[in-house]
């Protein structure tokens, strides 16, 4: 694996862990492939990718207004 490589995963600590998790991305990289295809799965795998964040900031919008339409109710 070449040293840029392993820079950018020890430096993010969600992509060491999924490295670590999932073990056959180490022979994936060795062979040539790309670290973004990592990253991508990496981000599915976690809920790091924006429309996730957005589905996260929808729960809690619906959530809160849930809560204000039972507290006003009473």
């Amino acid at each position: 694996m070449r040293y840029e490589i392993k820079e950018k995963i020890y430096a993010d600590p969600n992509m060491f862990r999924f490295l670590r998790e999932n073990s056959n991305w180490y022979k994936l990289l060795n062979r040539g492939v790309p670290l973004a295809k990592m990253e991508n799965e990496m981000k599915e795998r976690y809920g790091l990718r924006f429309r996730d964040k957005v589905d996260k900031v929808g729960t809690g919008v619906s959530l809160l207004k849930a809560f204000m339409d039972v507290t006003k109710e009473n």
